[in-house]
Formats: structure tokens, C-alpha cells, sequence
């Protein structure tokens, strides 16, 4: 679990250094990515979320602040076929994680564990190539699709 103040005294002084604001509105838009660790939100699930707060932020405030994280590694952009960008806190010092996407219902599952060390290794030696990350996702039908069930 993320702690909500170190990730907000993180962000104050990652954004003061870099001679940015600190607005209640990009603190609650880090909050939010806190609250929903792990999920994968779309500038318009976060406005939502955001302008239940602040109901006179505008859509355009959200992208620019989620262009200024993402600029800044704080989070990171993740695009799952739908055309719809998501968003996702950083993990620091990890590989990013994988991806299962189902293609019937949209839903996105996170594979945890580093399948690919071996091969990166194996790569980056073979081609001279000092990797720093790498990316997978698989598309497919999670379990509930498969048997036809319903997303309520």
C-alpha cells in the first residue's frame, strides 16, 4: 500500500524544485492515484473523481497536470488498445509490471512477477545494449468473459 503523505510531500518537493506550483488540485490528483493503487485511470475517470471536489476544475487542468506528471516520471502513460490514454503511478526502481488485456470487455489484470530478467539479460549482452526496462502486454478474454458472464 502507498503512503498518502509521503507520496504528496514527494510531489511538493519534486514540483518546487522544479520551480512548479503546488495547487490543491494537483495534490488531489496525486491523492487519487494513491486511493486507486493499481488501477488504470483515463484522464476522464480521473476528472470525475477530481471534480467531485473541485467542481470547477475543467478536463483541460486534469491533462495538463497529467502531461506535467508524466513529463516529471512521476506517472506513467499506458496505452491498452482502446485509444484511451491511462495513467499509473511510477514504480521507482522496478521493471513495470505486465499486462493482461481482455479484448471483449476492456478489463486489465497486472502480472506482478518479472517474467522476461533472463531474456533482458541475455539481449543487453548479446546486442551491447544496457537495458533499463521493457514493457509486455498480452491480449486475450479474462475468465469471466471466457465463460460468458457478465460485468456488473
Amino acid at each position: 500500500m502507498i503512503n498518502v503523505k509521503d507520496r504528496l510531500v514527494f510531489l511538493q518537493e519534486k514540483l518546487t524544485s522544479k520551480n512548479y506550483r503546488v495547487t490543491p488540485q494537483r495534490l488531489l490528483i496525486m491523492e487519487i492515484f494513491c486511493q486507486h493503487e493499481g488501477a488504470h485511470l483515463s484522464a476522464e475517470d480521473i476528472y470525475r473523481l477530481v471534480s467531485q471536489q473541485f467542481p470547477d476544475i475543467g478536463l483541460a487542468t486534469v491533462y495538463r497536470t497529467l502531461e506535467l506528471f508524466a513529463k516529471m516520471g512521476i506517472i506513467e502513460r499506458v496505452h491498452f488498445g482502446d485509444g484511451k490514454n491511462r495513467y499509473e503511478l511510477t514504480q521507482h526502481g522496478k521493471h513495470a509490471h505486465h499486462h493482461l488485456i481482455c479484448i471483449k470487455c476492456g478489463g486489465v489484470a497486472e502480472v506482478d512477477e518479472d517474467l522476461l530478467e533472463k531474456l533482458e539479460r541475455a539481449v543487453g549482452e548479446e546486442y551491447q545494449f544496457d537495458i533499463l526496462d521493457h514493457q509486455v502486454k498480452f491480449y486475450g478474454y479474462c475468465q469471466r468473459c471466457r465463460k460468458g458472464d457478465t460485468h456488473d
